[in-house]
């Protein structure tokens, strides 16, 4: 018999799964999640309790509180785990239609015991600072003994993680690091340098723009976008009615990308298909030094870390590091500082193309002060310059194809073709809640 022959069955079995198949994991994940949630951008808690309802396919560690910006603590965390303890018995009735081995819900008293605060504000120029109960939490984790590695999913900035690093550098070989970058990344620049600086092999998902395919478009009222809520949410348990308190139910759910893909098949391989993205490996990403008032004709990538360095007066009642300059661009002010000499420096990244007027200012007497523009290109990583920062083999970001943008969104494609299917998933979900808290 041909070998053919023999697999053939197998093979036209293989053949007629459907592409929105989620294939599950062996075995049960082991996660922690640092969020910024209660901060500036409520997507947050809409994933918060995504992950609440499917919080029995994972060996969860910690749930870090990190808001680099806004009023966010761990508080807004607990607030919804116990929304989670009185949709609880519900939940628990369908612990046998989970997707992985042994899932069963966690007690709301042992999710609370991993509930930790991070840090407030973001990192300084060193890109760390002071140890937190949060990044103290992820040394804990990270060094504890385990065949399986932990994947920390970062749904802010790095801070945390930065900090974790540098108290305790030998974890890098124990995490990986699935990070929703894109805005994260202007709003915690730092530490995102610390670590690509000094961590450059480090096994790290840089998701940028992947997974903005899976913010719904609100002016479509079917269920799998603005409809979302009215279909699959309201009348679904505790959690579900304070669903409606982020955006009216409108699903942004940009932070979701990285529990999907956790639970998806292989989670150790970026570059297959799976609902959390399909990835690429590079070799560097980019980093633009300008010594100039840059023009409109000055480029640089989408994503990308951008320094401005300015020439100015020796100010001795300056240290190294302290912020005395200030750059206002898009509407909004970021910090600048004192690199010593008579040197500034100041780091930004954006996610939004096209030429931006800038200025940056200081108080400082006879600082020259610089008024120009910016122009960003939708292309990253784009050309190879001198002062990219390299990376090593286990740095993955957004794919590059031109066929997997959506809707101007690079490897957004990845996920999209997913994203009824993984709506549809999510309702069945909500289901299960139904009336509970009438």
């Amino acid at each position: 018999m041909s070998i053919i022959k023999k697999y053939l069955p197998f093979f036209t079995l293989l053949l007629s799964l459907p592409l929105s198949a989620q294939q599950p994991v062996a075995e049960k994940p082991r996660i922690l999640i640092s969020t910024d949630i209660g901060g500036t951008d409520p997507d947050d808690n809409q994933s918060m309790m995504h992950y609440l309802l499917y919080c029995n396919e994972f060996d969860c560690e910690g749930l870090v509180s990190s808001p680099s910006f806004g009023d966010g603590n761990k508080s807004e965390i607990l607030r919804m785990i116990d929304l989670y303890e009185q949709d609880l018995p519900k939940l628990k009735e369908h612990n046998k239609e989970a997707k992985t081995p042994n899932a069963f819900y966690p007690s709301p008293e042992y999710l609370r015991s991993i509930t930790k605060q991070g840090r407030h504000g973001a990192a300084p120029l060193a890109g760390y600072s002071t140890a937190t109960e949060g990044s103290e939490w992820i040394v804990r984790c990270a060094n504890r003994a385990s065949d399986r590695p932990l994947y920390i999913l970062v749904w802010g900035c790095l801070d945390d993680v930065a900090q974790a690093l540098h108290d305790a550098p030998e974890i890098a070989n124990n995490i990986r690091i699935y990070w929703i970058g894109g805005p994260n990344k202007k709003w915690g620049i730092n530490a995102y340098v610390y670590i690509i600086e000094n961590f450059p092999d480090i096994w790290m998902i840089e998701n940028n723009s992947t997974y903005r395919s899976f913010i719904a478009k609100y002016k479509q009222k079917d269920r799998w976008n603005g409809g979302f809520y009215d279909y699959y949410v309201k009348g679904c348990g505790f959690l579900g009615a304070d669903f409606y308190n982020y955006l009216h139910g409108m699903p942004k759910l940009g932070d979701t990308p990285s529990l999907l893909y956790m639970m998806d098949s292989d989670p150790a391989n970026p570059e297959k298909d799976s609902w959390g993205g399909s990835f690429e490996r590079y070799n560097y990403t980019p980093r633009h030094v300008f010594h100039h008032t840059t023009t409109a004709k000055d480029t640089a990538q989408i994503y990308s870390i951008i320094e401005w360095h300015i020439k100015g007066s020796v100010c001795k009642k300056l240290s190294i590091g302290d912020e005395c300059i200030t750059l206002n661009i898009a509407n909004q002010n970021w910090r600048g500082y004192y690199l010593g000499n008579g040197n500034y420096v100041v780091k930004y990244s954006t996610y939004k193309t096209g030429t931006q007027p800038y200025s940056i200012t200081s108080e400082i007497k006879g600082f020259p002060i610089q008024n120009g523009y910016i122009t960003i290109d939708n292309a990253f990583p784009g050309k190879h310059l001198d002062t990219n920062y390299t990376v090593g083999k286990q740095w993955w970001s957004d794919r590059t194809g031109p066929t997997l943008f959506h809707d101007g969104h690079q490897g957004a494609a990845t996920i999209f073709k997913f994203r009824k299917d993984i709506i549809e998933d999510w309702g069945k979900r909500c289901s299960w809640l139904k009336n509970i808290n009438k």
